[in-house]
């Protein structure tokens, strides 16, 4: 049994942690507040449902207890402080697997909003919701697909992943060797079915260079870590957030993973047929990896940074030039501090001794931060990496 003083400690410390989280969430509050009245829900949606309200500012968890939608009467709504010009997300039930999709099932793009006011307030309609017990949805992965590992072992992390791997349409009839890009959020790489906001269709991508310019590439796609999303993809420690995982991932991508695809693969396992992508936290960790191991990734496809989240990253790689080439992607829709945070990388890049010529910027005047922006701008990211001259 506690004795009274335990007691009271406990709850001094409970109290001292609330304060803290008030003072956090007031100090952003501040600088603006918009409010998300959700206004309209599918005809068969259980009231007795929590709602939950995830995007870039949480680290799209899928559903954290502080953004739960407070619930009066079966009206949901919740107040979302500036933590940003720009605000990416969704609604759910609670995890991915329940998030807002369309009316027929298919995934929606991120909502976006965009601060313009101090107060602001927004309806919402939800059209569906995704249906995890939903049976017999046919795939969009395309033949040359498969799965390498349901369960691949990470021993830095004491964890397990699921690792996809496409392999070019003549792998079976030739005896080639392939360049290999290794892909964060392999959900959302090669079937609309295990994602939740979209594909890249990075196969189909692939298959059509292919047959447009005969390039091969073998792309190795692993899952993301759900909740531990966020320390996985960075290398630095985040006061939010919490503890940056991103230097054990990358050693297990360096010393499990990629000798393990190494050798049940026709690879060019150098540099310069090696490279890593990712977006948004996932690519902020390509662009770390890049910047940190060039011997084993000499090209690195970074869409959509969040170099926001770990301010740290510019430090490390103003002291750690090389020539490896990067392939920078954004867009405006994604808020200005986005934007101007991948121009600042750059311009740091080009003041430290990184060679002009292997970096590439492209800013999309209504790209938005969404899995079918990535999408349309994956081949010529390919392109500009690998097939260029």
């Amino acid at each position: 049994m506690k004795s009274p003083l335990s007691i009271l400690l406990l709850s001094l410390v409970f109290v001292s942690c609330l304060n803290h989280k008030k003072q956090e969430v007031s100090t952003f509050a501040d600088k603006g507040l918009v409010t998300f009245v959700i206004t309209g829900l599918p005809e068969h949606h259980d009231y007795k449902q929590d709602l939950y309200i995830s995007g870039d500012f949480e680290g799209w968890s899928g559903g954290k207890d502080p953004f739960k939608l407070n619930k009066t009467n079966n009206q949901y709504q919740i107040s979302i402080p500036k933590y940003s010009e720009t605000l990416s997300f969704k609604f759910t039930q609670g995890n991915w697997a329940t998030v807002e999709c369309e009316t027929d099932g298919n995934p929606i793009d991120n909502r976006v909003y965009s601060f313009t006011t101090t107060s602001d307030t927004v309806a919402i309609k939800i059209l569906n919701w995704n249906n995890p017990n939903q049976k017999n949805k046919p795939t969009t992965a395309s033949k040359n697909v498969h799965v390498f590992a349901e369960e691949f072992e990470m021993p830095q992390l004491q964890r397990k992943r699921k690792i996809s791997v496409y392999l070019p349409p003549n792998y079976e009839v030739s005896k080639a060797s392939y360049p290999v890009l290794y892909i964060q959020d392999g959900q959302n790489v090669f079937d609309v079915n295990t994602s939740y906001s979209g594909e890249w269709e990075v196969d189909e991508t692939l298959n059509t260079i292919y047959n447009e310019t005969g390039f091969g590439l073998i792309v190795v796609a692993i899952n993301h870590a759900n909740e531990k999303r966020l320390n996985e993809y960075s290398a630095w420690d985040n006061k939010r957030y919490g503890k940056g995982e991103g230097a054990l991932y990358l050693d297990f991508l360096v010393n499990q993973l990629k000798p393990e695809i190494d050798k049940a693969y026709r690879t060019k396992p150098d540099s310069e047929n090696t490279g890593i992508s990712g977006s948004s936290l996932g690519g902020l960790f390509a662009h770390y990896a890049t910047v940190k191991r060039p011997d084993v990734f000499g090209k690195s496809m970074v869409f959509s940074p969040t170099f926001w989240y770990a301010k740290a990253s510019f430090q490390f790689t103003k002291t750690h030039p090389n020539t490896a080439k990067f392939y920078y992607l954004v867009g405006e829709k994604e808020g200005q501090d986005m934007v101007d945070n991948m121009n600042a990388m750059v311009e740091l890049m080009l003041a430290n001794n990184f060679s002009e010529e292997n970096i590439y910027k492209k800013i999309v005047p209504h790209g938005m931060h969404s899995e079918s922006f990535w999408k349309t701008e994956f081949k010529p990211a390919v392109l500009w990496l690998f097939v260029r001259d």
